[in-house]
């Protein structure tokens, strides 16, 4: 199944276009609905699809938070081709990427092809994650932040105890947690974009800047530490590390993030990737370093036009 209405200004990220002072402005996500007992979609097990890309650091959250709820038999998964097109996220049915799947609710052929059936005329980003209501036919949510909470609490009473009773934003937390989460995403996470996308010099010397500056303050909040907030996992670890895993393999490079790689010059954030990383399954069985790096040095052409993908750094992530 595929849309015949053209979409490309949308898809089709050479056409992008910055912002006059040459800043990259990220536009929000628009399907906001939440997931809740006694709601319009409840809690319920299979009704809802998740499609996601590994070379995403937005959609892996949600995928982290799945694996950490253990909620694999609640939300069904599929997973695009990390080569996005000018048509935008592809299914393995037009691109037999490995690792990647067939849409098996539609057929769809690329992502833009759900939301235009969810919405025709919908005129946002064709992003992932989304998290697809198999009961109404539409899509609930497309905001990683929202769908990681609605999976970190919305299904509890249906889970295992131990599962249950995992908490990544406990009420006592979180106010430091949406603090940190505020300019973490501002100048981080979306930073490493402002930085890449940046049309001009001083744009990109603003954004990179500021990224820096910032990770130079977490890397002062993990002295001594092994979480960012507290003494336990929470959202903003999760928030941080699908960022921080993707750094020195594409954004020291691709997105000129390169003032300092993350392995010689930052310790404290080092030793939390790795940790993570090596001793929490779910950090690591979501991260799949072809899909990332394919993705970004393949789907980028204004910035990649020979979409050659490097080999290093070898290896990707150090070991404890």
């Amino acid at each position: 199944m595929s849309t015949t209405r053209d979409v490309s200004h949308i898809t089709d990220i050479s056409k992008f276009k910055v912002e006059a002072d040459g800043s990259y402005k990220r536009k929000p996500s628009l399907f906001r609905n939440h997931i809740k007992k006694g709601g319009e979609y409840a809690p319920e097990k299979g009704r809802y699809h998740l499609y996601v890309s590994y070379a995403c650091p937005w959609a892996t959250r949600t995928l982290i938070v799945r694996q950490l709820k253990g909620l694999e038999d609640f939300i069904d998964v599929s997973v695009v081709s990390p080569r996005m097109s000018a048509h935008g996220w592809p299914f393995a049915n037009v691109d037999a990427y490995p690792g990647a799947d067939s849409d098996p609710l539609f057929n769809a052929e690329h992502v833009k092809d759900l939301y235009l059936r969810a919405s025709p005329e919908y005129e946002g980003r064709f992003t992932v994650p989304l998290l697809w209501d198999k009961k109404t036919n539409t899509i609930v949510n497309n905001e990683s932040s929202e769908i990681i909470r609605i999976f970190n609490t919305e299904f509890n009473d249906q889970i295992p105890e131990d599962k249950a009773k995992l908490d990544f934003y406990p009420e006592a937390l979180r106010g430091e947690i949406d603090s940190i989460n505020e300019w973490v995403y501002d100048t981080v996470n979306n930073g490493v974009y402002k930085s890449g996308f940046a049309g001009t010099q001083e744009a990109y010397e603003t954004a990179v800047t500021a990224l820096f500056a910032s990770l130079d303050r977490l890397e002062k909040i993990l002295e001594g530490k092994e979480y960012l907030v507290g003494s336990v996992l929470t959202e903003a670890d999760i928030r941080l590390f699908v960022t921080i895993v993707r750094f020195d393999p594409v954004y020291v490079g691709h997105f000129k993030c390169n003032i300092r790689t993350i392995r010689n010059g930052y310790p404290n954030l080092h030793a939390w990737l790795r940790r993570l990383y090596w001793t929490v399954p779910a950090f690591k069985d979501t991260c799949n370093f072809d899909h990332i790096k394919t993705h970004y040095y393949w789907s980028h052409p204004q910035l990649n036009p020979s979409k050659i993908v490097p080999v290093g750094p070898i290896p990707h992530i150090l070991p404890l």
